[in-house]
């Protein structure tokens, strides 16, 4: 056995020297504490100026793809050119035990018709820009006809948000997201990875250093709540793949909840969007005035840049702009925003085929189209199209729709210059990956660069406007007796641009009759569709007369929704027909009040100038909803003789027509405007406060200014309170904004309701029984207030409940029930006649 001795002198100095150590490395523990701080801030600040710099990338590529998205692009940038879109103010939500929300008497008197906005429009309804609209916290679907300005609207979003705007508000650190759905690849195939067809979708436009760096930034802002995802395109595609759309949108919300989403709809085809929450906001057409400004602008940006370009000096001699804007002001009323830029675009370019919508949207495709190409070749592809329900379709069957019109030599040749077996062959040295083209060459090729046609990856293509695509089927179908199989389509929005544009050429008595054979109530949405058609097809259409006959019936039938009845007078306003000014003088002789309403108001819509004395007679009517009307329409007749009535009226009528008449005033902006400013310095304090309700409604600088100094200064206290109302509801108006729905056990009007019943509210139920009761109970706010939790519960025993609601006598209840289903019946469920339940 070995021992060892331990040398004293030897232990002395090792224990001494390990003390040392540790006591340096103890007093060093600060310092390194202090370096592995710094390494990782550095690593830190290194990963954050990545992600920023991907983010920054991000929001300059969604930038300049947005300043791009509007149909003069080519020309102009989209900040150049735009006219902010306005969504038309939804009735106010009714919440018991909370004060009224503020409401002028233009929105009091008109019906809400989020389907027709031209006559919001023509009556300068409230409206909410998109940012006030986005500062809820509700999802929004942007409801409109084809070419009313959707894909604007969220280009618009896009570049606000890119900009970081503060017009934003809450918003102003939010990212945008921005696709078409033409970009997603869905169903996606990876559900742990639920992003991936955004990201795939960004990768397309994204910086090629950016690529790897993608789905981590992708992941974090979603993750973050500063998503803000724009989806475009939902509109155009029929209900199936809408289905696989809001299947999406539905599993984001479940995993982002933070998540914004805003994206496009027919007013009638929001399939399963209302059941998730999204608001519907319409958006409002142009009135007379934002016409006379869009065309004004482009006057001065094409003087500015477009004249001075060598291959227009060397056209034909440009006209006068000012003499082009009276030509073009002269006849546009109800254009949508599509057709006003086409119109004016053709007279400014000389290449116009004629003074019609039908000849704007003709020459357009003709200057987009390639050259050379066949007419016949366009409208093939647009009706196989429509034909198929395929708005988005696959370039492969594209090419056979068209193949009778390639050169011989084409013929062979896929889009991407290759046969279609050797486009099935993977490529090298990657396994199982097969070519993914877009056309290239061919005569598909030559649509997708002239800019008539849109590629995406996997050989997905499109029209770059669904109009451009109606328009060509229809035509296309004059030559064909292909209305049955239309008809036996799925409603969708490109089925009835199809027919109306069919309706324009060729002879559609057969699909009006079968429209109207399916047309019932509650939504009549078969005849209302047809209605669209009436202002471009022939004066002479052998169906017309019957389709203005079943509308003047609904006009005239007492008892059901003023909302559908209002509805019947926009389709005679819209079809600009010279007789519905005549039908409108005559029905503004009857003894109902309700239709005497209508009537002034489709009267004014028509600036109908020879009802003069009718509509002054209808001032004096029982009905104060028929004096509000008269006022208005007058206003928008904008005669002297109208205008002078109006102003008797605000200087000697009694307090509720006065208002009427100063809110009617503030319609107009030029003698309007002047007698407000002169109004609100004479004596009469009736006259004072109805001039402050007129004021209230001018968004410009200086009625704000009048509005605060009367609010301070005028020795009346009822005119100071008019004041002070109107900028506080001015000052509130994101109030007015959409907003997510409390859980019926979160919502304090519910509970004590409950209570009262005896009954509880489980969490995570829908409370559908207790809902009901409200609905049929005694308390006018509490039946309101039922209302927007009972769609989503559209079982039989709430949709017999809701006809319930809208035969009773009770106008806003009425209304009310009828908004709610509107809102079932857009969403996809198919609604019984009303006679199933015992109404109607």
């Amino acid at each position: 056995m070995f021992q060892f001795a331990i040398d004293p002198f030897s232990f002395f100095i090792g224990f001494i020297t390990a003390s040392i150590f540790w006591l340096l490395v103890s007093r060093a523990r600060p310092l390194w504490e202090e370096m592995r701080a710094s390494l990782k801030e550095k690593r830190e600040t290194s990963q954050t100026r990545k992600s920023s710099t991907v983010e920054e990338n991000h929001r300059r590529v969604t930038l300049r793809r947005a300043q791009g998205m509007h149909i003069a692009a080519q020309l102009f940038a989209l900040d150049e050119i735009l006219l902010e879109p306005l969504l038309i103010m939804p009735p106010a939500r009714v919440e018991p035990g909370a004060p009224p929300a503020f409401e002028d008497v233009i929105t009091q008197t008109l019906p809400y018709l989020p389907s027709w906005p031209e006559i919001a429009a023509a009556y300068h309804a409230s409206t909410l820009t998109l940012t006030q609209a986005l500062s809820g916290n509700a999802n929004i679907v942007i409801i409109g006809q084809p070419g009313t300005g959707k894909t604007v609207s969220l280009a618009h979003l896009a570049s606000l948000a890119a900009n970081r705007s503060e017009h934003l508000e809450g918003l102003k650190n939010a990212v945008p997201f921005l696709v078409h759905v033409a970009d997603l690849k869905l169903p996606t195939a990876d559900k742990k990875n639920l992003l991936a067809p955004l990201i795939e979708a960004a990768s397309e436009h994204a910086p090629m250093f950016d690529l790897g760096r993608l789905p981590k930034f992708f992941q974090n802002t979603f993750s973050g709540g500063n998503a803000l995802l724009l989806v475009d395109g939902f509109d155009e595609i029929p209900p199936e793949a809408q289905q696989v759309v809001t299947e999406y949108f539905k599993v984001i919300q479940k995993d982002y909840p933070l998540t914004r989403i805003v994206t496009t709809g027919a007013p009638e085809y929001l399939d399963g969007l209302i059941g998730l929450g999204f608001a519907p906001l319409a958006l409002i057409t142009w009135s007379v005035q934002k016409n006379e400004k869009f065309i004004e602008n482009w006057g001065k940006l094409w003087s500015q840049t477009i004249a001075l370009e060598s291959w227009s000096q060397s056209g034909p001699e440009q006209v006068d702009p000012f003499l082009l804007n009276i030509w073009l002001g002269a006849d546009n009323v109800n254009l949508t925003p599509l057709e006003l830029t086409l119109k004016t675009w053709g007279a400014y370019a000389g290449d116009s085929l004629g003074p019609s919508t039908m000849d704007a949207i003709a020459t357009h495709i003709r200057r987009i189209a390639p050259a050379n190409t066949p007419l016949a070749a366009l409208e093939t592809l647009g009706m196989q199209a429509m034909l198929n329900s395929q708005p988005i379709f696959d370039s492969r069957k594209a090419r056979d729709w068209v193949k009778s019109f390639e050169v011989a030599e084409e013929k062979a040749e896929d889009a991407n210059g290759l046969s279609e077996e050797e486009e099935a062959k993977p490529k090298k040295g990657k396994k199982n990956e097969k070519r993914v083209g877009t056309p290239t060459s061919g005569l598909l090729g030559k649509m997708a660069a002239s800019g008539l046609l849109i590629s995406y990856p996997n050989n997905k293509m499109r029209f770059i406007h669904p109009v451009f695509a109606g328009y060509l089927a229809g035509y296309a179908l004059s030559n064909y007796n292909a209305e049955e199989t239309l008809i036996n389509q799925t409603d969708w929005s490109g089925k009835y641009l199809a027919m109306r544009y069919f309706a324009a050429r060729g002879d559609a008595s057969k699909l009006v009759q079968t429209l109207l054979e399916f047309s019932r109530l509650p939504m009549h949405r078969p005849l209302f569709a047809a209605a669209r058609w009436l202002r471009d097809a022939p004066k002479d259409a052998p169906w017309r007369g019957k389709l203005f006959g079943t509308l003047a019936a609904i006009m005239q039938t007492a008892g059901i929704p003023f909302g559908v009845r209002g509805q019947a007078m926009a389709a005679f306003v819209v079809s600009n027909d010279p007789g519905a000014a005549a039908l409108f003088r005559q029905l503004g002789a009857s003894l109902s009040f309700e239709l005497v309403q209508l009537a002034v108001l489709g009267t004014g819509a028509l600036r109908d100038t020879k009802a003069l004395k009718s509509v002054e007679q209808a001032m004096d009517a029982p009905s104060i909803s028929v004096r509000r009307a008269a006022c208005m329409a007058l206003v928008a007749m904008g005669t002297n003789d109208a205008l002078e009535s109006v102003a008797h009226t605000l200087l000697s009528g009694d307090e509720d027509i006065r208002r009427a008449a100063g809110e009617a005033l503030s319609n107009d902006p030029h003698e309007g405007y002047a007698m407000l400013r002169d109004g609100i310095t004479l004596s009469d304090i009736l006259l004072r406060r109805a001039v402050v309700y007129g004021l209230g409604r001018i968004n410009e600088e200086w009625a704000n200014e009048m509005l605060k100094k009367v609010q301070v200064e005028d020795d009346q206290w009822i005119v100071r309170n008019a004041a002070t109302e109107v900028l506080d509801a001015k000052q509130h108006i994101s109030s007015r904004a959409p907003r997510k729905l409390k859980a019926p056990y979160e919502s304090p009007w519910l509970i004590e309701f409950a209570s009262k019943q005896g009954m509880g509210i489980s969490p995570g139920a829908p409370a559908t029984d207790i809902l009901l009761l409200a609905l049929k109970g005694d308390d006018p706010d509490t039946r309101l207030a039922a209302l927007p939790y009972l769609k989503f519960t559209p079982n039989e025993g709430v949709i017999a409940q809701l006809y319930d609601a809208m035969y009773r006598d009770d106008p806003e209840l009425r209304e009310a029930a009828y908004s709610t289903l509107w809102e079932i019946g857009a969403s996809g469920v198919k609604l019984p006649h009303p006679s199933q339940y015992g109404f109607g």
